[in-house]
């Protein structure tokens, strides 16, 4: 069985790193980075990654905005999405219902607990 692909849209390069370290060597899975919202959705619609994880505040677009094109494509709207955001009320419970949001994941996160953090949103097993 071949790694799950993440797909990473954040558009902080310390951050992004972080994220692809933690993933894949604690997760095993393939990470893919997109700095835009942009380059992201690009990336969404022609890999179809296993799932994302989508900042909200990125600097060509809103999450939640970037979050409504992914679901209105057919290509894209089975794709599991976790949120991450700095901010605690930038999402509100009905926004994840209405998104179907598979989790949110606020910053500062443990770095070490990740993996585990997504793999439980997901319903994976690492």
């Amino acid at each position: 069985m071949s790694a799950k692909q993440i797909l990473l849209i954040d558009d902080e390069n310390r951050l992004a790193r972080i994220v692809d370290v933690c993933l894949r060597r604690l997760g095993g899975w393939s990470v893919s980075i997109a700095g835009s919202g942009t380059e992201g959705l690009l990336h969404a619609e022609t890999k179809r990654p296993d799932a994302i994880l989508l900042d909200v505040m990125l600097p060509d677009t809103d999450g939640l905005h970037l979050l409504q094109q992914l679901r209105a494509n057919p290509n894209t709207r089975s794709i599991p999405v976790i949120l991450l955001t700095a901010k605690i009320d930038a999402v509100t419970p009905t926004q994840i219902q209405a998104f179907d949001i598979a989790g949110v994941i606020y910053k500062p996160f443990d770095p070490y607990k990740l993996a585990d953090q997504v793999a439980e949103m997901l319903g994976w097993q690492i």
